[in-house]
């Protein structure tokens, strides 16, 4: 990459990470340079860009004020070109990229919630193929995707959660999963990153299932909401209520280190204590409630602390997936060929995470802000760190 005809310092961001990402061409294959097309795609995709056509179309479309940071040896590449190289890069390399570029933004911060929840690429799937997977890990006060993995065609979550796991840096972090995640091997590799864990627990742990809501089917729960003195129980309580538009929300939460009764509590590493969560809705004078239960390597003693790390798990739902899809419509992504699926939407989580990180336009969202960038190349700029 050349230096700016703006600033003659040596450009900072992401781009600086993707310059270290492993070009899969053969020396005579390369008439673009892969930077050039790596940081063409990630514009794209920030201004709204969705394929390798968008691609294509951008590039010629900013062909000046791109050739003001990139070489751009043979123009602009092609479509195809696009098409290529994305199925060619290695997923695992080009990620490699994506945590050391994310380090760098994200800010440790005492018992941050990573929540690893996986997502279909619904139009992604290859003729006879199946349906494209991937795994996020997003770090909830951050506002952050960690990484990403795909799982694999013949296999599942619980192959992929561990492999997210090893590349990330979440010492001191609370991780949460939904019930495919409860898995002695993935509660080992969390607690050997020296982590907390709160997994949901269901049906799939049958028996555990079972015992952990006698557990707390046995228990005076409303006295104990009620602050009364329960003797011979060890559990403590919390509660939130939220309300607007009509709607209730009441959430209770009781949690116990009351776990030496479970005679498989040794296999568990770090396991420390039980949970449930009894949800309420009120919507006029219509009410619903549901139950869900949680193991921990949290101590038993601090439901507050248990609650807020199973409320912020939601937030890889309503902050990334769903932004994924309704601002960067990736349920409608058709990248299929090769590694193309997995790296565009690392893609696509980058700019989320750059879109985030640029702190000028604090007040409106993120869809504003990939129009603004569409239409500011200065404003652009500013996301791209350059």
């Amino acid at each position: 990459m050349k230096r700016s005809k703006q600033d003659d310092s040596k450009p900072t961001g992401l781009v600086n990470f993707l310059e270290e990402a492993p070009d899969p061409r053969v020396d005579r294959t390369r008439e673009h340079k892969l930077i050039d097309i790596l940081v063409i795609g990630v514009c794209c995709v920030i201004c709204g860009g969705e394929g390798f056509t968008d691609m294509e179309t951008f590039g010629k479309a900013q062909r000046a004020w791109l050739g003001d940071f990139l070489e751009l040896p043979a123009g602009i590449p092609s479509h195809d070109t696009f098409n290529r190289v994305f199925s060619a890069i290695d997923p695992h390399a080009f990620m490699d990229c994506f945590i050391q570029w994310t380090q760098t933004l994200r800010s440790h911060l005492g018992d941050e919630v990573v929540a690893l929840d996986g997502k279909a690429l619904r139009r992604a799937r290859n003729e006879g193929g199946g349906l494209p997977y991937i795994v996020s890990a997003w770090a909830s006060q951050n506002g952050l995707t960690l990484g990403q993995v795909k799982v694999d065609d013949k296999s599942n979550e619980i192959t992929a959660i561990p492999e997210l796991l090893r590349v990330l840096d979440l010492a001191g972090c609370i991780v949460t999963i939904d019930a495919m995640g409860c898995q002695k091997k993935i509660a080992k590799e969390i607690v050997d990153q020296k982590a907390h864990y709160v997994l949901s627990l269901k049906g799939n742990q049958g028996v555990m299932h079972t015992e952990i809501k006698e557990l707390f089917d046995s228990m005076p729960l409303e006295n104990i909401a009620d602050g009364k003195s329960v003797p011979e129980v060890t559990c403590d309580f919390h509660q939130t209520v939220d309300g607007d538009h009509g709607r209730i929300e009441t959430r209770r939460f009781w949690c116990t280190s009351d776990i030496d009764w479970f005679e498989d509590k040794d296999r568990w590493k770090g396991l420390a204590s039980f949970g449930m969560v009894e949800a309420k809705r009120e919507i006029k004078d219509k009410v619903s409630t549901e139950r869900r239960y949680f193991i921990s390597s949290l101590a038993g003693d601090d439901a507050k602390r248990f609650l807020a790390a199973t409320r912020d798990h939601w937030g890889v739902e309503n902050s990334l997936h769903w932004t994924m899809d309704v601002t960067f419509r990736e349920d409608d992504a058709r990248a299929r060929s090769g590694n193309a699926a997995e790296n565009i939407a690392a893609l696509r989580r980058l700019a989320l995470n750059m879109l985030k990180n640029e702190k000028s336009e604090k007040k409106i969202s993120i869809r504003s802000r990939r129009l603004m960038a569409g239409w500011n190349g200065d404003y652009l700029r500013k996301v791209l760190g350059i």
